[in-house]
């Protein structure tokens, strides 16, 4: 049976808002990762079979196919072609599925897999207030007699789904909080112990994560107001808008023994799945559901997870429903902390589950993360 290896995985760090990687090209960002990671490989970039990149909102800079761009603007051979996905949030996630079916079916032995996104430039099409929502009447689904007859004239934002979640799962303010705090937490202790300092290639003089807030407190986050009146989440209990890009290179057993290569761990499952596109943001729930039930294997058998914290309900929903341990899930702080550079997220999650089960000694790392139109994708590697 073919097998698709992580022989490497490398990311930038993740930039503020207007921080230091807002003004970084987008190309630029993704060429960084890439020739960091054929350094580290030590592959010959001339065997790369393509380049599979994920990317949400590709206009202005991010546009023309973005991963073609940033493998010829970091100087790599011209006959490696690239290709862009956009899956939303899980766009390079889905990349490193892409990527690993295409060695899995024997069609590629060296794929590069990854994503970017400069979202100080390129502000996401939903990165709006409750106020402003992008109701149907403005949103992509406007004019389509399809989906109105399907799903009515709902609006439809990130905001609304997580709300909905904190309701069904009767998730309060205060639990979302709290979970929001120790993700900061975590991510500091993660930075002060050096924990992300192999997988970082520092970039425009950045070298470590800079979402993390050292200065907030349970006080602060309970002083803030609500996103939508009588609401239960804040901009606390949300993602941050973050610039960053990520890369991982997958090889056959064939292309790691011709090339010499190193490879660190092994694709065990991957599979994607859907739910309520209203609701939009619980798909992993299911989705985590059917991977472990395909792969013949339980939430226990997992070491560590990263599931993206797009908000605090989607990942307590999750725990709830998963009856997953907390300590084994985002332990070094999520999206809440770290940021989420919506086409990057996916490589960067992957990047640093691979990084914690060598630091820990895990065996199996799960990864999902919700998505627009109510869709998740799982990822299972064995650490090697």
């Amino acid at each position: 049976m073919a097998e698709a290896y992580i022989v490497e995985a490398v990311r930038t760090p993740v930039g503020r808002r207007g921080g230091g990687l807002s003004g970084v090209h987008p190309a630029d960002l993704g060429a960084h990762v890439l020739t960091e990671l054929m350094k580290r490989s030590g592959a010959d970039p001339a065997a790369v079979e393509d380049v599979v990149f994920g990317c949400v909102d590709a206009v202005g800079p991010q546009a023309g196919d973005i991963a073609r761009t940033c493998w010829l603007a970091a100087g790599l051979p011209e006959e490696v072609p690239g290709v862009t996905v956009d899956r939303q949030c899980g766009s390079s996630q889905q990349a490193v599925h892409f990527a690993a079916q295409a060695v899995l079916s024997g069609t590629a032995d060296l794929v590069v897999a990854g994503g970017v996104q400069n979202m100080s430039q390129i502000p996401i099409a939903f990165a709006m207030t409750a106020a402003e929502p992008l109701g149907f009447d403005r949103g992509p689904f406007a004019g389509s007699t399809g989906w109105t007859a399907r799903y009515g004239d709902v609006e439809v934002s990130q905001f609304n789904g997580a709300e909905m979640i904190a309701e069904q799962w009767d998730l309060s303010r205060a639990a979302m909080e709290e979970f929001a705090y120790r993700s900061h937490q975590r991510a500091i202790t993660a930075i002060d112990e050096g924990r992300f300092d192999r997988e970082i290639a520092p970039c425009a003089g950045v070298a470590t994560d800079e979402g993390p807030r050292r200065d907030t407190s349970p006080e602060k986050m309970a002083g803030l107001k609500p996103l939508a009146e009588g609401g239960r989440l804040t901009a606390a209990l949300a993602s941050q808008i973050s610039d960053g890009s990520a890369a991982l290179l997958i090889a056959s057993e064939r292309a790691v023994r011709d090339h010499g290569l190193t490879p660190r761990a092994r694709i065990h499952h991957l599979s994607a799945r859907g739910e309520d596109p209203i609701r939009m943001l619980s798909a992993p729930i299911p989705a985590t559901a059917y991977a472990l039930k395909k792969a013949g294997m339980t939430i226990g058998d997992i070491d560590a997870v990263e599931i993206n914290e797009a908000f605090a309900s989607v990942v307590l929903a999750w725990l709830k429903d998963t009856g997953a341990d907390p300590a084994r899930v985002n332990p070094n702080g999520g999206a809440i902390a770290l940021g989420h550079p919506l086409g990057a997220t996916g490589a960067r999650l992957m990047t640093s589950l691979l990084h914690e089960l060598e630091r820990t000694g895990g065996r199996y790392g799960l990864q999902t993360m919700c998505e627009g139109g109510g869709q998740a994708n799982v990822t299972i590697i064995e650490r090697l």
